[in-house]
């Protein structure tokens, strides 16, 4: 199946699976079924099946406890303590770059030390969506905003993810801002994130945390840089 393909099918079980949430059997609190009777439910495969899980994780709608399995978290969480207000002005995303640069380098550390198999086959599979979708002329910002919550939660650390969750919307912003203003060529930024993209995934797969947290900051200040030039 092409990435794509199994891009929309992953959507499918993660719609289909997150409507469940809340119903019996999916209470908060509640152990969901093991991972081959989810597959054979929604008639996936397991990879397929992992790609919403993960998706349905880093949204803190499940979590994971070692050796047990995931679990119904909290189905409406709280606001106000992460409610950062929205991006007003062009130093406002400068400012959010550089700390992110802080934020997601250490997690970008953490992933490559901490990361599981499953963990490292979300990120790739994430960058791969990236990817994909560039190449099939679509703008793949919510592809490449996955990408970097697949590095958080590969951090063991819930409060990475949560953070990046209430960042999301920033996020977005920060994106399309660098694409409408940038003075790059496209191809070139494109290329540029690409690879950055890769060097991330390539220290966190080699568990090289040394490489890995520095590897991080260089992607988000390359989007500094091809915003407000070098």
């Amino acid at each position: 199946m092409s990435g794509s393909g199994e891009r929309l099918l992953s959507d499918s079980v993660y719609d289909r699976l997150r409507a469940l949430l809340g119903e019996p059997g999916f209470e908060p609190g509640a152990r969901l079924p093991a991972e081959t009777q989810l597959a054979e439910r929604f008639a996936v495969s397991r990879p397929v099946l992992r790609q919403a899980l993960l998706r349905l994780r880093a949204e803190g709608l499940l979590f994971a406890r070692k050796g047990s399995g995931n679990y119904v978290g909290a189905l409406r969480r709280p606001e106000g303590p992460l409610a950062y207000g929205p991006l007003l002005n062009i130093p406002d995303i400068r400012s959010f770059l550089e700390f992110r640069c802080v934020l997601e380098g250490e997690a970008a550390a953490q992933a490559a030390r901490r990361g599981g198999a499953e963990d490292l086959e979300a990120l790739h599979q994430r960058r791969v969506w990236y990817e994909n979708a560039l190449e099939a002329g679509e703008p793949g910002m919510d592809e490449d905003v996955a990408f970097h919550l697949a590095v958080a939660e590969a951090a063991g650390n819930r409060f990475f993810v949560l953070t990046l969750q209430a960042l999301r919307a920033h996020m977005l912003v920060g994106i399309r801002l660098i694409r409408e203003l940038s003075g790059q060529p496209l191809a070139r930024r494109l290329s540029g994130v690409r690879d950055e993209h890769a060097r991330i995934e390539e220290a966190v797969r080699a568990r090289d945390e040394q490489a890995a947290r520095p590897a991080m900051p260089a992607h988000l200040k390359g989007g500094i840089a091809r915003l407000f030039g070098p």
